[in-house]
């Protein structure tokens, strides 16, 4: 089973400069915990909700701290046309539990979660699953 089968499509990323408070505002419309984040019609990083909170506000920033200050740099990501299996495997390496989702054309086109992998039903894919959570 390829990554395309279980992906998220149609993600949205956002700009480095939009605010902590922007940014939790989109993640609240969208129903997401996670975004990527782009300059320049390129990849530079994530943000989670538990970003947010641990790399802005547990440090005293205020609600119009840009979204940069809270990021994690560099992305860890998975062809659409990589199995299943593979994907999960990076997973585990990188100990992840999201996975950014790009064409061969390297453009963006998905994301990927354990929980999308959980419901795969694909066996190495559930023990890479149990690797990443016990790791965690």
């Amino acid at each position: 089973m390829d990554v395309r089968e279980i992906m998220t499509a149609n993600v949205e990323c956002i700009s480095p400069d939009l605010t902590i408070q922007e940014t939790a505002k989109k993640m609240k419309s969208l129903d997401v915990g996670f975004l990527p984040i782009c300059e320049d019609d390129r990849l530079i990083g994530t943000v989670t909700d538990r970003d947010i909170v641990l790399n802005a506000l547990a440090d005293g920033k205020d609600c119009n701290t840009a979204a940069r200050t809270a990021m994690t740099e560099g992305v860890f990501f998975c062809f659409e046309d990589d199995s299943v299996e593979d994907c999960a495997d990076h997973m585990k390496e990188h100990e992840v539990k999201r996975m950014l989702v790009l064409n061969r054309d390297k453009r963006l086109v998905g994301v990927v979660s354990i929980g999308d992998i959980a419901k795969s039903k694909e066996k190495a894919a559930g023990q890479a699953l149990k690797d990443i959570s016990e790791a965690a």
